[in-house]
């Protein structure tokens, strides 16, 4: 066994095949998870070459195990994939797609580069065989065959695979370097092209495990992926820091016992995120890179975008960085430690957090890292105040059963807007940006549809137990707020139902039409209260007033002490369980409150065409006026403004540009979509702006709103 460190154009170059065996899985990869990452970091690597060339930017991709195979070819070397293929396959598509694209802009000779990473030249090939290098013997193979052999350019939706994953990953890539590249005659074209086929020649590297047909290639198959533990995230980026540490001539002995802090049992513990489990050091790295670069990123992709950030953006070195990564993951993990404790209360960002792990989500956790990276020094009044609104569009959306999967990348882009904001505006431009989204799968619900819903929601049977336990607490720690009272302990208390669930019995009704109007309140939230220890069932199930004098004996709870003085004169039932779950949601909407006049409008997306919006039909709706500062969005860029003016042009740096496309572009030598990289002065990007004024006009007016 032999381990190389090789570039694709080192590892593809001689004519060969590399075969993936039949038993090997299909292939998976996906978009979010690993094809726009590897993009993304791809094209990161090239643009860095182009505006700095001196410093040879390069992309880690992985392992590959490869075995040579016995029977060899006279003239092709023959290899089987033990291990990598998902990556082999990616990179080969990925290269297929570029070089069609360069083919079709008479850019021959990148293109013919990129064929020699993907095809074997036909004098090494006998008549009958394929040219393709990476040769598929599982299910797969039809699908990359027919795409990779497809003539430019490639109509994907026409070819016989076109369902397949393999086809649905070269389309993804097609339509990515694509845009990427832009006008195929201009001068940027043409260094972008050279660029990017040298980045995947030899500005990605890959480490090369290669085999002898005679060894055991199961047994090194499960000692890689089996036997032992997998590197974690965390793992990875502690053998990056060290390394680069080393490099810088630090004291890596000393580094390590004082400023790296992730060797305890605290951060070695696995946490769940989603369905995933995750050691807690890997989910803080991942976090703390959404809080540092206002992107959202992917758990795969921390080590990558780690090194990303400490190499390509990050203007510190790596001896000056890790106490600061030491010190917020000590905050992070007080911040924990003080959410598990049973007792003793909570600042707002300790209950914050205890919040979020009762309720199996993380979503604020960045925003929490980014409002205390060091040197920010804000108030708690502040933070504070930005804590309960995030924490509101949160709950409000879990009090509504409303999908979170997008609101992540809600907390990076508020990340990345008010990267620069002053301390003193940072609530209003948060609570602004949280405020202004519209859309089914991120707006903030407001108090008359969160009153609508859970008047008759059956919270008991609609909530995981340990989130309506948390809404019930929230309640009680408001109701002790007012007399002074310590926070509840969160202890897991138990969740009573005032009207037993097994009611018919000893609470019997005169009509069925009674029992149907009883029932339907059995779950509601007004029927529900918290207990310091469990009634047994006689007691629950019994009658009222056998009940009501046992929960009067051991009840410390408010929640329960209100039920029991309401019910001196009039035993509990349907009128009170009502009167009851109006008075607990109207608590609910003060413990997480909207900004005034709030009413959580949804106004979806229609799906009409764009293209006809300019910054002059904005400027004209009263969206945006004259003198108007943009700020650019971009991490290289931060900093840098330009002005709107009466007829919607932007000024920037003394020249005109009629278009927000056209004024990025000049700024980072780039193509570049306008709309996204610049921002207005209270953080909404101008496609934000654009998407507004969109909803406003009805669907059959844009034609004449053009005119």
């Amino acid at each position: 066994m032999e381990t190389f460190k090789r570039t694709p154009l080192q590892l593809f170059n001689l004519p060969q095949h590399f075969v993936i065996p039949l038993f090997q899985r299909p292939y998976v990869w996906r978009e979010n998870e690993q094809w726009e990452p590897l993009w993304n970091d791809i094209r990161r690597i090239a643009e860095l070459r182009i505006a700095e060339p001196h410093l040879h930017a390069t992309h880690f991709l992985g392992a590959v195990v490869i075995q040579s195979h016995e029977a060899q070819s006279k003239r092709l070397t023959t290899w089987n994939v033990i291990d990598g293929q998902q990556r082999l396959t990616t990179l080969q598509i990925l290269a297929d797609a570029t070089a069609a694209l360069l083919a079709e802009s008479d850019q021959a000779r990148l293109a013919a580069q990129l064929e020699r990473l993907t095809h074997n030249d036909e004098i090494y090939i006998e008549e009958s065989d394929s040219r393709l290098k990476v040769r598929h013997l599982n299910n797969d193979r039809a699908a990359f065959d027919e795409v990779m052999s497809a003539e430019a350019p490639v109509d994907h939706g026409t070819l016989a695979h076109a369902g397949s994953q393999v086809v649905a990953a070269h389309a993804y890539f097609s339509t990515v370097v694509e845009q990427w590249l832009g006008t195929t005659d201009s001068e940027e074209y043409v260094a972008k092209a050279k660029e990017l086929t040298t980045v995947l020649l030899d500005g990605l590297q890959l480490v090369s495990i290669e085999l002898e047909a005679s060894e055991n290639s199961q047994e090194i198959f499960e000692t890689l992926n089996a036997r032992g533990t997998p590197l974690t995230a965390a793992d990875l980026v502690r053998n990056f820091v060290f390394q680069r540490l080393e490099a810088e001539g630090g004291d890596t002995t000393k580094a390590y016992h004082e400023d790296w802090p992730f060797e305890t049992k605290f951060w070695m513990k696995e946490v769940s995120v989603g369905r995933n489990l995750v050691s807690r050091s890997s989910l803080f790295l991942n976090q703390w890179l959404v809080a540092r670069t206002g992107e959202e990123v992917s758990p795969q992709a921390t080590f990558t975008r780690f090194k990303s950030y400490v190499e390509l953006e990050s203007d510190h070195t790596m001896a000056d960085l890790l106490p600061v990564i030491k010190q917020q993951a000590q905050q992070y993990e007080a911040w924990t430690e003080a959410a598990a404790r049973p007792g003793g209360s909570l600042s707002a960002v300790e209950m914050a957090v205890y919040r979020m792990q009762v309720s199996g989500v993380e979503i604020l956790k960045p925003l929490l890292i980014f409002l205390h990276e060091p040197g920010r020094n804000l108030s708690e009044a502040t933070v504070s105040a930005i804590v309960t609104a995030a924490e509101s569009w949160v709950v409000r959306r879990q009090l509504l059963r409303l999908a979170g999967g997008d609101l992540g990348r809600i907390v990076a882009d508020i990340i990345a807007a008010n990267t620069n904001t002053p301390d003193d505006r940072l609530v209003e431009r948060i609570t602004a940006h949280l405020a202004r989204l519209k859309v089914t799968s991120t707006y903030w619900p407001g108090d008359e549809e969160v009153l609508r819903t859970l008047a008759t929601e059956a919270v008991y049977t609609r909530f995981p137990r340990g989130r309506l336990r948390m809404f019930l607490e929230a309640i009680e720690d408001s109701y002790r707020a007012e007399t002074g009272q310590p926070q509840l302990e969160r202890k897991g208390y138990p969740i009573e139902h005032l009207l037993p669930r097994s009611w018919k019995d000893t609470w019997p009704t005169a009509t069925p039409e009674e029992a149907d109007e009883r029932q339907a309140r059995v779950h509601r939230l007004g029927n529900l209260t918290l207990l310091t220890t469990s009634l047994n069932s006689k007691v629950s199930n019994g009658s009222w007033p056998s009940k009501r004098s046992a929960l009067q004996d051991h009840n410390t709870i408010t929640l329960t002490g209100r039920v029991i003085k309401r019910t001196e004169h009039q035993p509990w039932g349907e009128e009170l369980i009502d009167e009851r779950t109006a008075e607990l949601i109207a608590r609910i909407l003060r413990v997480w409150p909207v900004p005034d006049g709030h009413h959580g409008k949804v106004i979806d997306p229609q799906t009409k065409a764009g293209d006809w919006v300019e910054l002059k039909h904005l400027i004209g709706a009263g969206l945006l006026a004259a003198g108007d500062k943009l700020f650019a969005t971009h991490r290289d860029f931060k900093g840098a403004e330009a002005t709107l003016t009466a007829d919607g042009a932007i000024e920037l740096n003394g020249k005109r540009y009629t278009t927000p496309s056209a004024a990025g572009h000049s700024l980072r030598k780039s193509a570049t979509n306008g709309w996204y990289f610049w921002a207005v002065a209270d953080g909404r990007r101008l496609r934000d702006v654009r998407t507004e004024f969109q909803n406003s006009v009805p669907a059959d007016e844009p034609a004449a709103s053009a005119e």
